[in-house]
């Protein structure tokens, strides 16, 4: 078969949980240079990676102009992931490369990651399993999701299925978000409440919003000193969403009861204060990362690749807003 183009793929991963993507590209006429390294690669070591590829395909790495530079060939990246903070994507478009993701591919996998944080947190279950190990024999006293209010902020596709699985457990629903979609209650059973009054209410608050200069700190101090003393704040969503020396704060000061935290400022989050911290449930950003959520990237992001060697409609490319948006934010870091 001739090969059609040389296509990096950075994903440490890629394959693990489903062959299906490699046999999509390479029935395709990819040829495919891949991470051999089995971790997460550099800016230094994506630059050598990626030396003589017309199009790539990347999930956390670094993709910044400088990589990119590195193959003036380069033609489309397929981002296999929903977030796009890794790709510099307007150095991608100054140099006439197109790129794709894949939204919603993880969005059934984040949810549940969210619930698992929310049901460990309050039925005790990190607490049992410390006193267990300690060679002690406690019944720990929790709470039950019907007898619970659950604040949702951020009613967009990860936000829709958590509420969807916390109904089934007969939690109260309370929602907020920037733009009401008024539809969803007819098939969800929640009640759209101002954000002060969510904070005030809820039991527990997740967080389901994208990071943008609206959200970034969207839970500070302010935020904590209306949530109610017993209350569990979960953040499966993006770093930045909290003021993470505040929730520290808060939670050393018996201010909330307890936190669920997957994302985090900088990542990877290595012996911070948050880790020192027994009534708090830490995951290393792993809401993807299932196999069928990592098999579905994988294939979505070989699929838009296809289709643009094929010349043909690609079925996932980046809006503009996700442009505008990485502007906006680089003008607030700056």
């Amino acid at each position: 078969m001739i090969t059609r183009a040389k296509a990096m793929v950075s994903p440490e991963q890629w394959g693990a949980c489903n062959p299906l993507s490699k046999t999509m590209l390479e029935d395709a006429g990819v040829q495919i240079i891949r991470n051999e390294q089995k971790r997460l690669l550099i800016e230094d070591e994506m630059k050598e990676l990626i030396k003589g590829c017309d199009v790539a395909i990347c999930g956390a790495e670094p993709m910044t102009a400088h990589v990119m530079d590195q193959s003036p060939g380069l033609r489309f990246i397929a981002r296999c992931a929903v977030g796009l903070d890794s790709i510099d994507l307007n150095a991608a478009r100054e140099r006439n490369i197109g790129v794709s993701y894949v939204p919603g591919a993880n969005a059934d996998t984040v949810a549940e990651l969210t619930v698992s944080h929310i049901l460990t947190l309050i039925r005790g279950v990190q607490k049992a399993d410390n006193l267990m190990r300690d060679g002690k024999w406690f019944r720990v006293l929790g709470r039950s999701l019907e007898e619970l209010t659950v604040g949702i902020i951020g009613m967009g596709r990860i936000g829709r299925r958590t509420a969807k699985l916390l109904s089934a457990f007969g939690a109260k629903i309370i929602a907020n978000d920037i733009k009401p979609d008024e539809a969803i209650n007819s098939y969800l059973p929640i009640e759209w409440v101002s954000k002060n009054r969510l904070l005030k209410d809820a039991d527990i608050i997740c967080l389901h919003v994208p990071k943008t200069p609206a959200t970034i700190n969207i839970i500070d101090q302010k935020e904590l000193n209306m949530m109610k003393n017993d209350a569990f704040l979960i953040n499966t969503a993006r770093g930045g969403l909290v003021n993470e020396e505040a929730v520290v704060y808060a939670l050393t000061n018996n201010l909330i009861a307890g936190a669920g935290i997957d994302v985090y400022d900088v990542e990877p989050y290595l012996g911070g204060p948050l880790s020192k911290l027994e009534n708090v449930i830490m995951t290393c950003h792993m809401g993807a990362n299932t196999i069928i959520s990592r098999a579905r990237m994988e294939i979505q992001a070989a699929e838009c690749l296809i289709a643009y060697l094929d010349n043909e409609h690609i079925p996932r490319i980046v809006p503009d807003s996700e442009y505008e948006l990485q502007i906006a934010m680089k003008n607030i870091q700056s």
